[in-house]
């Protein structure tokens, strides 16, 4: 299995250096999902309704779905969710700086990163923006960018205490002694735009080496945006492959932005993207109220966000029995708090789901005294009344510029993804 396991990863690093930002990686899913035979909707027009393979794209998120030749009225959904987004440093609206002679980019924090990781790297910027025209075009800046350390010299207590003020601290260089250099000049020229054709923007940071696979065997995966890209591909990859091979449940990747931030947007989690979609899939079919609540009852959704691996520096951080290792397979999220959704009844879907893939599974449930993440598994079942199950792989250093993986964890999730599709 590691010669397939290594493929499929130089695949998805492949997928991944391809899309620095939500929106690229949306613009990638669709690629892969028009490849595939699936046909794009749009919220403002009606929907075909009819068996098919479909997907609506709004913004920084992607729904696909697939709906078999039996479904009616009632048919229960299988959903596969993750989400598109990671942590960097967005680009403020009135992005220029001057200090000291240097040019800067201002910028905010995004989500929660180690921002440490983030110095001393070539930086990208990368996302959407708007013209004047009221189109949107994807742009992707050549390495733009660095926030760089103070030298030792001058902080001789760094490496005891390092202190990073959000503000004073963050915010990178991208040009000296130019005083009128903009960094909207520099977005233009990488679109291919005048620079007064540029009305607004949404743009992040991206480490701008490539993803690679390392280690003595191989078998580590080193990129960024593995939270959450890692779940993202293989779900899609599961859909598509599931397609062929559809069963009794319409059958779906929901993958949504900004699930860094708390997903309190259109496009977030908690936003009802995904609920009218699965509400105006069961029109479609006929479904009345009564009909739609009978479907939400008997689905099932698989909220796949990654895992806090086992860290050899740091075991003290986790539970002494309940914690992953890379390698070993996918992994089942628990939370007592219900930071994730899984419940005895979803952890058992999913451990049939396992055993059907032959995939071995592992858990991870926090130690008591240091506290977990959160996922959009609790936002999904909340607002959908979906029962749901919080999975992922396992990784290293979450939330840094640059994650670790293994090949083994990602081709495996993948296959367990499909057997829950198709069920």
């Amino acid at each position: 299995m590691t010669a397939q396991a290594q493929a499929y990863a130089d695949r998805f690093l492949d997928l991944v250096q391809s899309s620095p930002s939500s929106y690229h990686a949306v613009a990638t899913g669709i690629d892969l999902l028009e490849a595939a035979g699936f046909q794009a909707q749009e919220q403002q027009q009606q929907w075909q309704s009819k068996p098919g393979r479909y997907f609506l794209r709004r913004g920084g998120a992607l729904i696909a779905w697939v709906v078999p030749e039996n479904a009616g009225p009632t048919t229960p959904f299988r959903i596969l969710g993750s989400h598109t987004d990671s942590p960097g440093l967005k680009l403020k609206i009135n992005g220029d700086l001057q200090s000291a002679g240097w040019q800067q980019a201002a910028v905010e924090i995004y989500g929660g990163p180690i921002l440490a990781s983030w110095f001393d790297r070539d930086l990208c910027l990368a996302g959407r923006i708007v013209l004047r025209d009221g189109s949107t075009k994807l742009v992707r800046t050549d390495p733009l960018l660095r926030v760089p350390h103070l030298a030792i010299h001058l902080d001789p207590e760094a490496n005891k205490e390092l202190k990073l003020d959000r503000q004073r601290h963050m915010q990178p260089v991208f040009s000296v002694g130019q005083t009128d250099h903009s960094i909207l000049a520099e977005l233009a020229q990488a679109a291919g735009v005048e620079e007064e054709q540029i009305l607004s923007h949404d743009l992040i940071t991206c480490d701008t080496q490539p993803p690679q696979r390392i280690g003595a065997d191989g078998n580590l995966i080193a990129s960024g945006r593995l939270d959450n890209l890692a779940s993202f591909f293989p779900n899609l990859d599961a859909l598509i492959a599931a397609a062929d091979q559809p069963g009794d449940a319409i059958m779906v990747a929901a993958a949504f932005d900004h699930e860094e931030v708390g997903s309190q947007t259109t496009t977030g989690a908690a936003g009802p993207l995904l609920g009218e979609i699965l509400e105006r899939i069961l029109f479609g079919l006929g479904a009345d109220f009564e009909q739609q609540r009978r479907s939400f009852a008997a689905s099932s959704c698989v909220s796949a966000d990654v895992a806090h691996a086992i860290h050899p520096n740091y075991s003290d951080k986790h539970d002494k029995v309940n914690f992953p290792a890379m390698g070993e397979g996918p992994v089942i999220k628990s939370n007592a708090l219900q930071r994730y959704a899984t419940d005895a009844q979803t952890q058992a879907l999913w451990l049939h789901a396992s055993e059907k893939a032959k995939v071995a599974s592992q858990v991870y449930v926090g130690k008591n005294s240091v506290p977990c993440g959160q996922t959009i598994g609790p936002i999904t079942a909340t607002r959908l009344g979906i029962d749901t199950v919080d999975v992922g792989i396992p990784i290293l250093s979450m939330h840094s510029a640059r994650e670790l993986a293994h090949c083994q964890d990602l081709l495996a999730f993948s296959q367990v993804a499909q057997a829950y599709l198709v069920g």
